[in-house]
């Protein structure tokens, strides 16, 4: 039986820990489903069949005259008109009684008696609704789940599932990127400074409190006041301050492991520095610094929704969780608001954390799982 390697042994320890193995494949599977949010909420059609000729509205941009109209415009697939275009081909005067001639097509009891005449068809998302789409109520907004909005709609007419499923995506991509940025900064800092040690040390210290003792918020409210806030900059915002949270803890490290005899050793056989530093240093930090990544990535996600919800983060645009939760308080009849936001941003964050603990854990050599 040959040994594991090191990476073997890991994603071994990982998988015993059925709590965080199991929380990585929910996890995964409601993430990969966001990513594909076009493809579940949507609304424009994903296909489209006019003339025998298949097309992908919700790729393409088609105007209304794209399918035998007068307008040049992008076309409203919600209008009873386009459908009525685009199932009977552009041969049929649809200004009048477009609902029974769509009703006809489809029971295939219109048409069938003219020349050249090929039914189209129009295939439709499972939730035909986008986060941005303002929709005709019969009653006063917000309006609570029923058979065409699963979980309601917002004061606004906007579809909440729809919403809730791009905020997902939207907040977790955030963090993760915000992570893997914070990261990379937070542990080239702190190893170069632990190291280096000296004057490189010292001024990195005094760089670290002049940049920790700016207050973030009022900054991010001030660039709020005079820019219109994206997703780039509030991320360029955030990154700019929170890329200390590793510094210290990979500096310590670093101090403490840079005068052990193996990293001696290799100074004396004339390693070069970034060679010890890369391989023989930084991953003893691996443990203490995956740690600390639970907090990272759930903190930049908070902060994220706190942001959304004071109203300084993405523009009121943007499908937002922080938004949804500003929207269930101004409105406290809407039970459906608060229960979206607060089970989303509930469910996302239990299992990034139980994930980070599963790593955590495989990652420190004095954890064994059977």
């Amino acid at each position: 039986m040959t040994p594991l390697s090191l990476n073997q042994r890991r994603w071994r320890n990982f998988k015993a820990n059925k709590r965080a193995f199991y929380s990585l494949i929910l996890f995964s599977i409601l993430y990969g489903l966001s990513l594909c949010a076009e493809l579940i909420a949507n609304d424009k059609p994903l296909l489209v069949q006019y003339q025998g000729e298949w097309r992908a509205p919700f790729l393409t941009f088609y105007s209304e005259a794209d399918f035998g109209g007068d307008f040049k415009t992008q076309a409203d697939y919600k209008s009873p008109e386009v459908q009525c275009l685009i199932l009977t081909g552009g041969l049929v005067d649809c200004l009048d009684t477009p609902k029974e001639i769509i009703a006809g097509v489809e029971d295939g009891s219109y048409g069938a008696g003219l020349d050249g005449f090929t039914p189209g068809r129009i295939i439709w998302a499972p939730i035909p609704f986008s986060y941005d789409t303002i929709n005709d109520l019969s009653g006063p907004a917000p309006t609570k789940p029923d058979g065409t909005h699963w979980l309601g709609t917002d004061d606004t007419t906007r579809d909440v599932l729809a919403r809730a499923i791009y905020g997902f995506r939207i907040s977790v991509t955030f963090g993760l990127i915000y992570s893997a940025i914070t990261s990379i900064i937070g542990v080239i800092v702190g190893a170069l400074s632990g190291y280096l040690g000296g004057r490189v040390d010292l001024v990195l210290q005094r760089v670290l409190e002049v940049i920790s003792s700016t207050p973030q918020l009022y900054l991010i409210i001030f660039l709020a006041s005079i820019f219109s806030m994206s997703f780039w900059l509030l991320m360029a915002v955030m990154v700019a301050f929170g890329w200390m949270g590793l510094v210290g803890l990979v500096r310590a490290e670093t101090l403490r492991v840079r005068n052990f005899e193996y990293v001696r050793a290799a100074k004396a056989l004339g390693v070069p520095g970034w060679v010890i530093l890369f391989r023989h240093i930084l991953p003893n930090a691996t443990v203490s610094t995956t740690t600390m990544m639970p907090f990272i990535v759930t903190g930049a996600i908070g902060a994220l929704t706190g942001l959304d919800y004071l109203g300084y983060g993405l523009p009121a645009s943007y499908p937002s969780l922080g938004e949804m939760t500003r929207q269930a308080q101004n409105n406290l009849s809407g039970w459906h608001l608060t229960f979206t936001a607060f089970f989303t941003s509930g469910i996302m964050l239990c299992l990034l954390i139980f994930i980070f603990e599963g790593v955590r854990d495989a990652f420190d050599p004095r954890r064994t799982f059977r």
